[in-house]
């Protein structure tokens, strides 16, 4: 009962009052905490392929031990102190490792830029939610790199973590969130991190390996749901969804072109290099800044299907357990 409580409060949470823009936002002490280490490690470990890779699983190790022993001792001190406490102080942390409005919010702004014909104001606005280089992005280019933002983090940014929660409660929200943090800020090609970033690159294609491909599946129901190309969504998530680098980003992408009736990925430029990428979906219509609308309610939605889901579960759990 009391993670069924949690997982309603949270998602209520996100959905009013979205991501406080804090520096004490946990997912920003995560990422002040993995700076750090980085350097610290750096200067530690010799600069060969060995070194770094040691380095890299020290930074992981390090990163998910704190990020995880830290909230867990809190919530302890607060359930013995006493269990409301406990519980508006889990729901306080669920809340902050949920992305669904903010993910939202930043993705919005690039299709109201888009729409009023703003395209360096839309550029901006993407590349603050995108790792690729936007400065030779067109406008299609743009609105469809939002749409991938969108689709992507509909697992790594809601659902997933979400699982997370449902599982192992506000602590296991936040190791997967140190994971996924560290993912994205180390978890490149670029020479800089082949080695350093492995570790953590790897452990995060480990835990989104179940969560993406759920996912992926929920937006297929969100597509039937909200009177999108549901067929489509299978039918393209079915035959696209490994065509990614990433065993795990290309799940939610496949199943959101599919249901759009658009192409997403192909090539992109990262750090000046040009990375040669398949194409994901059929290329039936040009992609349009409302698509970034449209993905954002896919997202939703199947965001709602895996909260009913988790609480769900959860309700059978404790009732069974009353028995």
């Amino acid at each position: 009962m009391r993670i069924a409580v949690i997982l309603g409060a949270a998602f209520i949470l996100d959905l009013v009052l979205g991501d406080p823009n804090s520096a004490w936002h946990p997912i920003c002490l995560i990422g002040n905490l993995i700076s750090h280490l980085e350097k610290g490690l750096r200067k530690l470990f010799p600069k060969s392929e060995k070194g770094e890779l040691a380095a890299g699983l020290l930074l992981v190790l390090l990163t998910v031990t704190i990020s995880t022993a830290l909230p867990a001792g809190l919530l302890f001190f607060c359930y013995r102190l006493h269990f409301a406490a406990g519980l508006i102080v889990e729901s306080l942390l669920a809340w902050l490792t949920l992305a669904a409005r903010s993910l939202k919010d930043a993705s919005m702004k690039v299709c109201d830029a888009l729409e009023k014909g703003d395209v360096e104001e839309a550029r901006t606005a993407v590349s603050m939610i995108v790792g690729r280089d936007t400065s030779r992005l067109d406008e299609a280019g743009i609105a469809r790199a939002a749409i991938e933002t969108v689709a992507e983090n509909s697992s790594d940014g809601v659902i997933a973590p979400m699982l997370f929660l449902a599982l192992f409660g506000a602590p296991g929200a936040c190791f997967y969130k140190a994971v996924n943090t560290m993912d994205s800020m180390v978890g490149y090609t670029h020479r800089k991190y082949l080695y350093f970033g492995r570790a953590a690159a790897r452990l995060d294609d480990l835990l989104n390996f179940l969560p993406s491909r759920l996912s992926g599946l929920l937006m297929i129901a969100a597509a039937f749901l909200t009177g999108k190309d549901g067929a489509g969504a299978l039918r393209i998530f079915l035959r696209d969804r490994k065509k990614h680098a990433s065993p795990n980003s290309a799940q939610t992408e496949a199943a959101c072109a599919g249901a759009l009736g658009i192409r997403l990925a192909g090539d992109a430029w990262y750090f000046g290099e040009l990375h040669k990428k398949e194409y994901i979906g059929d290329d039936t219509r040009p992609v349009r800044p409302s698509d970034i609308r449209s993905a954002n309610l896919l997202m939703y939605t199947a965001t709602v299907l895996c909260l009913l889901i988790c609480i769900g579960v959860r309700l059978l759990i404790w009732r069974v357990r009353m028995i």
